[in-house]
């Protein structure tokens, strides 16, 4: 019973009702920041193609 505690209290008692989103919506997000940071700067050679 003593180890169910343990395992509970592991974040730190500042970061306990903090609800932390699940990693799958991170990664998500992270791919659409990796688009939207390729098509700033790539944008010139991206459209280059369509012409």
């Amino acid at each position: 019973m003593s180890e169910e505690n343990n395992n509970e209290e592991l974040r730190p008692s500042k970061m306990r009702g903090v609800a932390f989103p699940k990693a799958k919506y991170g990664a998500i997000l992270a791919i659409i920041v990796i688009i939207v940071v390729n098509l700033i700067f790539y944008k010139e050679t991206i459209f280059s193609f369509f012409k």
